[in-house]
Formats: C-alpha cells, sequence, structure tokens
C-alpha cells in the first residue's frame, strides 16, 4: 500500500527543502516535486515539518527499581513515544547478579514481545562481569544484534561494577565491536553523604539533589574517560549533566579522543530549585539530579559545539503513590520522571522556536545521531530512499499546554505542568503505517518490531 506525503518541509540532520514523499510499504521509496499521486494515501503537509521519527536511546519500561516497578509497560509507554514524535526507543536490559545476560535478555524480551506499540532496541546492562559473562559477550553483539553495554558507578550492592570490572568489560566489547555506555556518578561518596544527611534528621527531596554534589559527577567522568582512552573502547556517556562533567569530556578532545555524550530534556530546562518545594520536589527526584542554571548553559553549548550529540530522556515514570515510599526519608524515593512523550515538542520549543538550536541540529540530536551511534542508521533516523518510513509531521507555529490530563504516559502527574510549547506533533508514521492521526493512535499493540543493531562506529 503506498503513500505519498505532498508538499512537506523536509528536514534532516543535513537538509531543509520542501518536496513530496512516496511510500511503498514500510520504506520510502522516492523523495522529489510533484510526485505521482496514485498513492492510496495522500496526506498534505503544506506549511508543516516533515521530520525523521525521533530515536529516544534511554528510557526504562517496567523496571523493577527500588522495590516496585516504573510505570509506563512497553504498550504504555512505546505509544506514549509515538504521540510525542518518538518512533524508536531503546530499553536498558538489568543483568541480576548471579544471572546470566542471556537470562536477563529473556526476562525483558518477555515484557516487551508483543507489548510494544513502537520500535524498541535493547541496551544490556552488565552488573556481574565475570569468566562466564565474558563468554556471552560475542553472542549478545552478533546474535543478538545488541550492541550497547551499560554499566555503572554508582548503586553498589545492586548495579555498580568495580573499575577491575569495568576495564575488563571495556576491553571485551571492543573486541567484539559494541561500546560501553555508563551512568557515571561516584557511588561511595555519594553513598557516604546519604548516610551523612540520613544521621543528621536531613530527609526531604531536596537531600537527594545534595547528596549528589557536581563533584561526584565530574569524578567519575573523568575516570570513565580515562579507562575508555586506556582500553580504546568506545565510550558514551548517558544523561550527562553538569559543566565540570562535560570539561572531563572537552579535556579529552585534547588527546584526539572520541567519546559520545548524551544529555536528557530535563537538564535542558528545568533546574535544582524545584527541590526546594517540600515533598512535591519528589517528582523530579532522578540521578543525576537536576542541576544550576550555568549547568543548562553549558549543555546548551556543547550541543552546538559538538561536544554533546544526543538529547534522551531516561524515562523512568512512579505513580505519586509509589513516590510516596520516600516521603519520610528521600533515600527511598524512587528515582525516576515521565518524559518519554514530551521531549521532541519540548526540544523544539525550547531549543528551536527559541533560537538556542537549529532546525538541523534539532533532527540531529533528537534522531539521526542516536541512529548513527547505536547501528541503526539508515534505517532509522533519517528521511532518505531505502529508509524506514519514520516520519513526524509537526506544525511549528500551534501553541499547546502540557499536562496530566492531556498526556499518554501510564503517570498521574506531569513533570511540565502548565507548561506553554509551540509546535505541536499532528500525524506520525512508522514504518509507513499512520500511527498517530488528530490525537489518536492507529496502531495496536504488538505493531512495534524489535530494531537488531550493527556494530559501532565511532564515526558521525
Amino acid at each position: 500500500m503506498a503513500t505519498l506525503i505532498k508538499n512537506g518541509r523536509i528536514i534532516t540532520a543535513t537538509d531543509d527543502y520542501i518536496a513530496d514523499i512516496l511510500i511503498d510499504g514500510e520504506i520510502i521509496v522516492a523523495i522529489g516535486k510533484n510526485l505521482a499521486n496514485n498513492a492510496e494515501t495522500i496526506i498534505d503537509a503544506s506549511g508543516k515539518l516533515v521530520l525523521p521519527g525521533g530515536v529516544d536511546p534511554h528510557v526504562h519500561l517496567d523496571m523493577p527499581f527500588m522495590g516496585t516497578f516504573s510505570s509506563d509497560s512497553y504498550e504504555t509507554g512505546t505509544r506514549a513515544a509515538l504521540y510525542g514524535g518518538t518512533t524508536t526507543v531503546i530499553d536498558f536490559i538489568l543483568q541480576q547478579q548471579g544471572n546470566s545476560l542471556h537470562a536477563a535478555l529473556d526476562e525483558w524480551n518477555g515484557r516487551a514481545n508483543g507489548n510494544a506499540v513502537g520500535d524498541y532496541s535493547f541496551h544490556m546492562a552488565v552488573t556481574d562481569f565475570n569468566e562466564n559473562t565474558k563468554q556471552e559477550i560475542k553472542s549478545i553483539i552478533e546474535t543478538e544484534g545488541i550492541t550497547s553495554f551499560k554499566t555503572f558507578m554508582a548503586y553498589k550492592g545492586a548495579l555498580m561494577i568495580d573499575d577491575h570490572q569495568m576495564v575488563g568489560l571495556m576491553e571485551e566489547v571492543k573486541k567484539h565491536g559494541g561500546m560501553i555506555n555508563v551512568h557515571a556518578t561516584n557511588g561511595d561518596m555519594i553513598d557516604e553523604l546519604i548516610q551523612q544527611h540520613r544521621e543528621e534528621g536531613k530527609l526531604a527531596p531536596l537531600y537527594h539533589y545534595l547528596s549528589q554534589p557536581e563533584i561526584t559527577e565530574t569524578e567519575a567522568s573523568e575516570r570513565f574517560v580515562d579507562m575508555a582512552n586506556q582500553t580504546g573502547c568506545p565510550g558514551y556517556i548517558v544523561h550527562l549533566t553538569c559543566e565540570g562533567a562535560l570539561n572531563a569530556v572537552r579535556n579529552a578532545t585534547k588527546r584526539n579522543q572520541k567519546m559520545f555524550v548524551e544529555t536528557c530534556i530535563q537538564y535542558l530546562i528545568l533546574d535544582a530549585s524545584v527541590y526546594e518545594n517540600n515533598f512535591e520536589g519528589a517528582k523530579w527526584v532522578m540521578s543525576p539530579p537536576l542541576r544550576e542554571k550555568k549547568d543548562q548553559a553549558t549543555l546548551w553549548a556543547g550541543i552546538n559545539q559538538g561536544l554533546v550529540q544526543v538529547v534522551a530522556t531516561d524515562h523512568c515514570p512512579f505513580m505519586w503513590e509509589q513516590k510516596l515510599m520516600g516521603k519520610d526519608d528521600f533515600s527511598k524515593i524512587p528515582n525516576g520522571h515521565p518524559a518519554i512523550e514530551n521531549r521532541m515538542e519540548l526540544l523544539f520549543s525550547e531549543g528551536v522556536v527559541k533560537n538556542k538550536i537549529t532546525l538541523n541540529k534539532y533532527v540531529e540530536v533528537s534522531s539521526t545521531n542516536a541512529a548513527k551511534i547505536f547501528g541503526m542508521f539508515p534505517k532509522k533516523g533519517t528521511i532518505a530512499v531505502g529508509s524506514d518510513a519514520d516520519i513526524v509531521i509537526m506544525d511549528p507555529n500551534e501553541k499547546h499546554t502540557l499536562s496530566v490530563s492531556s498526556h499518554h504516559m501510564n503517570v498521574d502527574y506531569s513533570g511540565y505542568e502548565g507548561w506553554e510549547l509551540t509546535g505541536k506533533v499532528k500525524t506520525v508514521l512508522l514504518r509507513g503505517k499512520i500511527a498517530i492521526d488528530n490525537n489518536t493512535c492507529h496502531i495496536e499493540k504488538g505493531f512495534g518490531k524489535f530494531v537488531k543493531r550493527n556494530k559501532v562506529s565511532q564515526k558521525i
């Protein structure tokens, strides 16, 4: 079945032009002026932006954490992503210490298979690197198509690995064409500060922020960058938030080291003042925490300097009742923030409309770079002949307000309640099928496919 999108302003990471797009089945087959209109479905995109579907490489769906689970399932989370213009997400499989990587993969496949509405892939979080785990790396990359491995430098006793394990994992992953993603914060320093604040009776959400000062992220980022340089393993820092951590990456460029960096939409537009609102601040308890205004300026500059390549979400929502688990102790508040549906529109309104980034840079950091870094390009992340027809049609001038009353995420509050935005996603196609139109979802759970990924390239 053919679909023709006519007269849209097509924006990619490099291009900006008006043309038609012809789709046959799941694939873009032609782009040009005045294409023949014998398609069964014709969409007039006059006056609209036509963008590649967004790629969010950092989400947590149905994730076990702190004695509970994140509240978005693969069905609700990927559907909400589609409403916001994100057509592909990458979630994190969490290995249980003492168990194999393949056992963890089976567990996550059980959650995702037949439930996802949008397309998805996985990172493999390694929490127990040993000789048995080492033997699994090759097949995870080459057979399963999972080419990125997450490590934690925090959460001792649950997720954290030590530097010896980190270096061993880097060497094995590099050998087989993979990449290490890292949560770069100094867990020992953070744990000490948490204990100190609790002993002093300082239990409000503000002390979550004060337990993770900038130095905890700066030090861990510097250490990770140095280990990646020593081993030659491609590295990617997830959810980088602050000036000190980005300076660690900037310094690495002086020795011609390439380090990929992701920030998240919340770190660009929210700051730590939200933690001063008593327990209401629990809505924004995440790790790393929100930072200062000066860090926002650093991150926007880092995007334009090419030091920050990706804007993701770290979407990990919890219902308010779940957040109340920590009403008497900030260290028991489940860490996470809902944003999977809001990322593309927030970044457009706060970035493009306010002249902080160009349209091309917007596409680059919301779609193309993640697709390239994680081995999905040009299948995902661009509008080109032969690419998947993952397409977002956006009205760049429509104003709207974010609210829990209108979002589709399975969470009973919004981190952006009342935010007035300019730029609204109107129609979303996933592999040639109209997924979202007129604020209605037209595809069912199970439509989403797992995306096997190619080995990692350090060139983007």
